[in-house]
């Protein structure tokens, strides 16, 4: 009997799913070594300043601590902004450094390293070090230092005269909408453990999203050779964008083990994480001017974001309308405020859940003064083409994802008038949006070792972040060879691997999917050979494009029965294993546009006269090309739109101005979704064949499953009450205003 050997587009459990349940998984804080040292770290208590001075004396007294660094004591580090540059670092600014000197640039900023034998007593030592500060100027509050804004680059195209445009069109809609500044919050604290082997090298564990981006950087800042310094990540228990660039535990973490010269533990707690990277505030206005028919004559889209006083982060919120709707005249401007906080980062769909977020909350304003279904306006301004570059997309099925996810919804049973529709004391609201991501796709590299015996070792650097990397891997390696998913082994997250950019952006599962199918084309080039040279081959002949892998054989397309197993073909010319790497890369192509889209339909209830939301109902129709394994995939999108109704109801990183400090650094009055806020969530991939895109048709979907979620709620919100709430989250106290 045959094996199964088709496993791509399958629902496949997770191959490392026993790992995580048994905890035989290990994740950055749980390696040990023998005379682990244990590191706390202390915080400044003001935003913007300078350390006056800084007294470790008394901690230093305390038995078991081996010692307290600081900018004073600390082992050397690299003086240059380039060295202390990550992969994905902004173009402009310079890179934070701990410990670097006695310049503070945002509260909650690393000033002293506690190391001891034990982590209670590091912590309890971190309590005895006394901070004196010489105090500076701060703003901490975007609305407060709007006017200073700045405009940034970016590619997004202005067409047209959309200032006239937008005076001259028979209906109008402008406003501003308000996304806070929100934390990525994942269930895995940030944590290193850096072993010290006795000879000067170091092995790194580290939850990252990026081993090699992280070996990388700290071969930079700490001036070591790459093969003095190995960066491990196995596991990594949620990130959402917060690891892709490296943080600064990891130095102090090797701060730590250089100036002990033994082995180092550091995790940072839930409070200091708030510390590190964060979805940025912004501001989006708005202005959309259409025809009384519904069509798009204008489109101004503004956005001013967060960003620190050190270094320029932004992203792509302004030029999503170009690419969903037409309208011959559009103005794109991205301004940035420099506050003293630290760099804001990639969280989530980075630009696209805010940006998006307003577009989609300006379309269904727009559609009530014009009096139009959300759905039939979106329709009437849809656009084929990316009118950004004016070129066409590789596939866009969001027509059908409209119609799939309205039929599953059934909102057709819409009554358009807000309140008009009730359960009971609760108001319903039913709202829509679309998504928009971009389907990217980057070089990587993978090794295959297959051996005699029908075994497989996949192996490359890529991190596995929760999304099922080891799965999917799995799934290609096992169809382009021909084995059992059984006979393949995965190894992941070392730096030592084949190369791999940080995992993010929906780019991995393309890019490394197909690193394995070009590798595996390599092998069975081999195996060709090899089953070509036996006496009397049934594949004497037989050339690549003529040849599968199937069932454990290399064999004939043809014909079934023209086979040879791959053991026989191995043992006939005494080769035990076959070694091959390859590097995937993509064809340069700037004739399309490469994209995932989404429908989302929401249904919220409201108590009539408390004012409490729930989100009772989600239905997600995505299109994202060829689907690769349809279980971890719906996963994926339910955690998504978890996310989003965070997004649009809970997530808020709220801010004592007066000393620029965070007041809810912890997931208890940090809101996140929890069971009960979880209802019912139906997730639709909607068919999406893609030849153009690369050979398997692939698409990322990371990040498309929490664009237009929260615009979704937000709509339903309104169609409930008939209160439109414009800045996000949104709460009870608001729709009572």
């Amino acid at each position: 009997m045959s094996q199964r050997t088709n496993y791509i587009g399958t629902p496949t459990s997770r191959v490392d799913g026993r790992a995580k349940v048994t905890g035989e998984a290990k994740y950055a804080g749980e390696f040990n070594a023998s005379g682990l040292a244990y590191g706390t770290v202390i915080e400044s208590t003001i935003p913007r300043g300078r350390i006056a001075r800084i007294d470790t004396s008394e901690a230093l007294r305390v038995e078991g601590v081996l010692d307290v660094l600081t900018h004073k004591n600390r082992p050397p580090m690299a003086s240059t902004d380039q060295a202390w540059k990550d992969d994905i670092a902004p173009e402009e600014g310079s890179p934070f450094r701990p410990l670097y000197d006695d310049r503070i640039l945002f509260n909650g900023q690393p000033i002293a390293l506690v190391l001891a034998k034990e982590w209670e007593i590091a912590r309890y030592a971190a309590s005895l070090v006394h901070v004196e500060y010489e105090n500076h100027g701060f703003v901490t509050d975007l609305h407060k230092g709007r006017e200073q804004a700045f405009v940034v680059k970016k590619p997004e195209k202005q067409r047209g005269d959309a200032g006239r445009a937008y005076a001259a069109a028979e209906v109008r809609h402008e406003a501003e909408y308000f996304i806070p500044t929100e934390h990525h919050n994942p269930m895995e604290l940030f944590a290193s453990t850096v072993m010290w082997d006795g000879g000067g090298k170091l092995t790194v564990y580290d939850k990252t999203q990026g081993v090699q981006n992280v070996q990388r950087y700290l071969c930079g800042v700490f001036n070591k050779k790459a093969n003095e310094l190995r960066v491990v990540s196995p596991f990594v228990g949620g990130a959402f964008g917060a690891g892709l660039r490296p943080q600064y535990h990891v130095v102090l973490a090797v701060l730590g083990a250089l100036a002990l010269e033994r082995s180092v533990r550091l995790v940072l707690t839930r409070q200091q994480m708030y510390g590190l990277g964060y979805r940025p505030a912004t501001i989006e206005r708005l202005a959309l001017g259409a025809q009384a028919g519904g069509a798009l004559d204008a489109v101004t889209h503004e956005a001013i974001a967060v960003t620190s006083q050190f270094e320029e982060f932004s992203r792509n919120d302004t030029g999503w309308a170009a690419q969903l709707y037409k309208s011959a005249n559009a103005k794109y401007v991205h301004k940035l405020v420099r506050l003293d906080v630290p760099t804001s980062s990639d969280m989530r769909a980075p630009g696209a859940a805010t940006g998006v977020y307003a577009l989609e909350s300006a379309m269904d304003e727009l559609a009530v003064a014009l009096k139009l279904d959300p759905v039939e306006l979106r329709l009437r301004c849809y656009s084929d083409r990316d009118q950004n570059e004016d070129i066409p997309y590789t596939s866009k099925q969001l027509r059908e994802c409209y119609r799939q996810g309205a039929d599953a919804f059934g909102w057709h049973k819409r009554k358009a008038e807000p309140r008009s529709m009730r359960d009971g004391n609760e108001l319903v609201g039913w709202g829509m949006a679309t998504g928009i991501w971009e389907a990217l796709q980057v070089p990587v590299a993978a090794r295959i070792v297959l051996t005699v015996n029908g075994h497989a070792e996949v192996s490359c650097a890529a991190s596995d972040i929760g999304t099922g990397t080891y799965t999917i891997l799995a799934q290609v390696a096992a169809d382009t060879l021909g084995l059992p998913i059984e006979n393949i082994s995965i190894k992941l997250g070392d730096s030592t691997l084949p190369q791999a950019p940080v995992e993010g952006g929906s780019w991995m599962a393309a890019s490394a999917s197909h690193a394995v199918l070009t590798t595996a084309n390599e092998i069975r080039k081999e195996l060709l050979a090899l089953a070509r040279k036996m006496k009397d081959s049934p594949l004497a002949g037989a050339t690549l494009d003529d040849v599968v892998l199937s069932d454990g054989k290399v064999m004939s397309k043809q014909e079934a029965g023209r086979a040879v197993s791959i053991p026989d073909a191995m043992r006939h010319s005494a080769i035990d294993r076959i070694e091959k790497e390859k590097t995937n890369s993509f064809p340069e192509d700037s004739s399309h546009a490469r994209n995932t889209h989404s429908a989302v339909f929401a249904e919220v209830k409201v108590d009539d006269q408390l004012g409490v939301i729930r989100v009772t109902r989600v239905v997600s129709a995505i299109a994202a090309g060829r689907i690769l394994n349809t279980k971890t995939a719906h996963s994926q999108i339910v955690g998504s739109v978890v996310g989003g109704i965070g997004m649009a109801l809970h997530e808020e990183t709220l801010f004592d101005h007066r000393f620029g400090r965070v007041m809810n650094a912890n997931i208890a009055e940090y809101h996140v979704p929890v069971n009960a806020d979880v209802q019912d969530i139906d997730v639709i991939f909607v068919d999406e064949p893609d030849d153009i895109i690369n050979p398997l048709g692939l698409k990322g979907l990371g990040e498309i499953g929490i664009v237009g979620v929260a615009a979704a709620i937000a709509n339903a919100v309104y169609h409930a009450t008939g209160k439109r709430v414009r800045d996000l989250p949104i709460t009870l106290d608001k729709l009572q205003r």
